[in-house]
């Protein structure tokens, strides 16, 4: 099967970046952020992203172009070749099944944004406090039957795009929709410094206090770039798949870490002198963003045309970040099984529907029941067991691949800057530093 590129390069980091850039900055890291005491989970973040994330990334696209295959086809075919067993496919597998997990509950809350634009369209917040929105936000949760529906919408638009192809579907929907929603973050940002407590916000969102830099933090933080890069999912080694030779990858990893970790780090300042304004808890968990923006924009000029248009933009994001959940599966099926891309979609889309009822039912009728004890809820441990233990895992057995198995020559050829100081920096930060920092997370998440 002849395998699809990008059209140009700028269509593969919009891509790259529109997988990277979504619910996991703009809903995920400030909440996130919140319940990790501020500047100290920001700094560890941002050091995973660089000492960590960024290798990583770049041996997972390398992967992915040396083979030009689907996820596991790609480490089925590399093993043979170059470690002597395709059992190396059991790796982007786990990847796969990551991303049909996570895929369902990520569905679910991108249907809480959906859900939103209809509120702000019509005005439901014009000055609206945060007790207000609030309870919007809790009867939102409180009612299965409506989120089921936005949930289904959101899967079905995933569906859509996937289903038309590399450069029918997924190039068109990311190429301008993603810098349109890095805009209205900045707009937001700049109305949160005039109109919030934007000292107190910049504090905390930039002065670490390293005494609440627990082991559970660092955890979190670092689990956090995986999720919000896209590692372990075989969501890079898919795109990667579809790169041409001409690209570098080291400059277009930079680039998308860049762009990824600039608009989380612009989603805090745009939410957290907002929380403090209005007297919200910086740790109030998921919520944060919809029980918070809906405050600003109740009280701004236009607010009701500026947040309807907003969490449109949230929902592009999220959804160019499903569509790259979707795809690794579907590459992967692709080679596999001999139906047409739609079918396959579909079938996979539906299956990760019906498990979406998890995390719906963990927000209303099952929110007290706890599998495993511990208070976590269905939700809680599929978000748990993908991002801090199968993402970390995937991902240190990806950087174990491409540092000591394949070959000298072929890492030469795919880094593409021959093997100068750079070469070698990222030679031993995947094979030493990156590898013994995931292990460390990972042993840590699991005991």
């Amino acid at each position: 099967m002849a395998v699809p590129h990008w059209s140009s390069r700028f269509a593969f980091i919009m891509a790259a970046v529109g997988s990277a850039v979504g619910l996991g900055n703009i809903w995920k890291f400030p909440y996130m952020t919140g319940t990790g005491g501020g500047a100290a989970f920001v700094l560890f973040y941002l050091g995973c992203v660089l000492m960590v994330g960024v290798p990583v990334l770049v041996a997972e696209l390398m992967l992915g172009r040396r083979a030009q295959r689907g996820p596991i086809g790609a480490l089925v075919a590399l093993g043979r070749r170059y470690g002597g067993t395709p059992a190396w496919g059991l790796v982007a597998g786990m990847g796969v099944v990551a991303a049909f997990l996570i895929l369902s509950f990520y569905s679910v809350i991108a249907g809480w944004a959906l859900a939103y634009i209809p509120k702000l369209a019509v005005g439901a917040f014009a000055g609206a406090t945060a007790q207000a929105t609030g309870a919007v936000f809790d009867g939102l949760l409180a009612d299965p039957v409506a989120m089921a529906g936005w949930h289904t919408l959101f899967m079905a638009l995933t569906v859509v795009i996937v289903a038309q192809g590399v450069t029918g579907g997924i190039e068109r929907a990311v190429t301008l929709l993603t810098p349109a929603l890095f805009v209205m973050l900045v707009i937001l940002a700049i109305y949160a410094s005039v109109t919030g407590d934007f000292a107190r916000g910049m504090a905390f969102l930039f002065t670490p206090d390293f005494s609440k830099l627990t082991t559970e933090v660092a955890i979190s933080a670092a689990g956090q770039a995986f999720f919000s890069l896209s590692i372990g999912l075989g969501t890079m080694l898919a795109y990667g798949a579809y790169v041409g030779d001409n690209v570098s990858l080291p400059k277009m990893t930079l680039t998308i870490a860049g762009a990824d970790t600039a608009c989380a780090l612009v989603a805090g300042v745009a939410i957290f002198p907002i929380v403090f304004a209005s007297g919200l808890d910086p740790a109030g968990g998921p919520g944060l963003v919809f029980v918070t923006l809906p405050v600003a924009f109740g009280a701004m000029p236009f607010g009701s045309l500026f947040g309807a248009v907003f969490f449109v933009l949230l929902a592009v994001a999220a959804l160019t970040s499903s569509v790259s959940l979707l795809e690794p599966i579907v590459a992967s099926l692709q080679e596999r099984v001999r139906l047409p891309r739609i079918v396959l979609a579909l079938g996979v889309a539906c299956l990760s529907w019906v498990l979406g009822f998890l995390t719906i039912f963990s927000f209303n009728r099952w929110s007290d029941i706890h599998p495993l004890g511990g208070g976590r809820t269905f939700f809680d441990l599929i978000d748990y067991a993908t991002t801090n233990i199968m993402l970390p895992l995937g991902g240190v057995l990806l950087a174990v691949f491409a540092g000591w198995v394949l070959t000298r020559e072929a890492r030469v050829e795919e880094f593409g800057m021959g093997e100068g100081v750079v070469y070698r920096v990222w030679l031993f930060l995947v094979r030493f530093l990156a590898p013994a920092a995931i292990v460390i997370v990972a042993l840590d998440a699991l005991f």
